[in-house]
C-alpha cells in the first residue's frame, strides 16, 4: 500500500452502488456450479443462459437495457447474495484498491462503506485481494 493508510470497511444495508458500476462481475467455475445450483439449474442451463466465457475468463452476462447484473433486482438486491461471486465477495479488498491508498480513497467516495466499521489490518486486506489474484489470474498477471 502506498503510504499509510486507515482501513475500514463495513457494507451499507439496502446499498447496492457497487453493484451498479460499469463493468463485468467475471466469476470461477466454482462460481457457476455453486450459483447454479443454489438457482435449481444445472451448470450447463446456467452456463448457456447467464454466462460469458473466453479462453481464459468467465463472467455474468449483463442484462440490457443499462442494468449490470440479472441478479440485482430494484428494492430487493442481490437475489444470489448467499452464493455471489468471489468479485462481489471480496469487495472492496480487489488488488486494484487496496494496494493503491489513491484508488482506495477514490473508491470511498462511491462506497458508504469504506471508512465506517472496524479497522482492518492491512495484512488481512492484502490476504482477501490475495484470494482475486488466485481467483482469476488472467486478470490479475
Amino acid at each position: 500500500m502506498e503510504g499509510s493508510l486507515t482501513l475500514q470497511f463495513e457494507c451499507q444495508r439496502g446499498c447496492t452502488k457497487c453493484c451498479q458500476t460499469e463493468g463485468y462481475v467475471y466469476i470461477t467455475e466454482k462460481d457457476l456450479v455453486r450459483i447454479a445450483k443454489f438457482l435449481k439449474m444445472k451448470p450447463a442451463e446456467f452456463e448457456e443462459r447467464y454466462v460469458y466465457r473466453t479462453k481464459h475468463l468467465l463472467r455474468l452476462r449483463k442484462p440490457g437495457g443499462g442494468k449490470q447484473c440479472h441478479f440485482l433486482k430494484d428494492g430487493f438486491g442481490c437475489t444470489i447474495h448467499p452464493v455471489n461471486p468471489v468479485q462481489c465477495r471480496l469487495y472492496p479488498f480487489w488488488p486494484e484498491l487496496v494496494e493503491s491508498r489513491k484508488e482506495w480513497k477514490r473508491e470511498a467516495r462511491r462506497c458508504p462503506g469504506i471508512g465506517k466499521g472496524e479497522l482492518i489490518q492491512i495484512g488481512d486486506a492484502l490476504e482477501k485481494s490475495g484470494e482475486m489474484r488466485v481467483a482469476y489470474p488472467g486478470i490479475y498477471e
